[in-house]
């Protein structure tokens, strides 16, 4: 076997083992995980941004975190709607992992606190966009109804959040 052999096989095993990644990326949700997982996430946004309008002195930050707050609280308000149609249930708090990072969020303050809930939001959203594009191809109609009207405010979001946390990087 030659050199050029063993790049192209090498090459083709990357290619595929991306390719399957990227579709396992974008596999579709069932309605019930969907539900939970994105009422956990509404949940812990609205938090995040109460405790940003109570801690940052930044105009812009508490601009956003005020729309946070009622986007997401309308998107809960919606899906919240939906699942109760079909007999599922919503969660009533934040996820676990979104708990630690809000607690994480409390310890600071100032421009710490800034960078640090500009920085969760990006991620956030970027998390909550790739959950609602799961969705989107869910083969329950009105849930993926629901995420796909609901995806390109949460694509405004981040795109928002990382003007923030460029503003806002202290580095």
């Amino acid at each position: 076997m030659n050199i050029k052999n063993i790049f192209s096989s090498t090459t083709l095993i990357f290619i595929f083992g991306a390719a399957s990644s990227l579709a396992f990326a974008v596999d579709k949700i069932d309605a019930e995980d969907f539900v939970e997982e994105a009422s956990a996430k509404s949940i812990a946004e609205v938090e995040n941004a109460k405790l940003a309008l109570q801690k940052s002195t930044s105009l812009d930050i508490q601009n956003f975190a005020q729309q946070m707050i009622t986007d997401h609280s309308a998107v809960n308000i919606q899906l919240t709607s939906i699942a109760g149609q079909k007999k599922l249930d919503v969660s009533d708090e934040a996820a676990l992992t979104t708990k630690a990072k809000k607690f994480m969020l409390e310890q600071r303050d100032g421009d710490s606190f800034d960078e640090a809930y500009t920085e969760n939001q990006v991620e956030a959203h970027e998390d909550s966009i790739e959950l609602f594009q799961r969705a989107a191809i869910s083969d329950d109609v009105e849930i993926a109804k629901f995420a796909k009207q609901t995806l390109p405010k949460l694509q405004h979001h981040l795109t928002m959040a990382k003007e923030l946390a460029a503003a806002h990087d202290s580095d």
